[in-house]
């Protein structure tokens, strides 16, 4: 079973050492090439909302 990444900030060692990785590059690009403004909120401690526009 895969361990999960967590405090973990270094690519390389999510690759060598069995981590779980999800690659979220298809779902940016479908939200970039998909409409105008979209409002992206974060967890806790990960700093302020943003709302971005197109």
């Amino acid at each position: 079973m895969k361990k999960l990444p967590i405090g973990l900030q270094a690519f390389e060692k999510l690759r060598t050492d069995n981590y779980v990785y999800v690659d979220k590059t298809e779902h940016i690009y479908k939200l970039i090439n998909s409409g105008s403004v979209y409002f992206l909120s974060r967890p806790r401690r990960f700093g302020k909302s943003l709302l971005i526009s197109h």
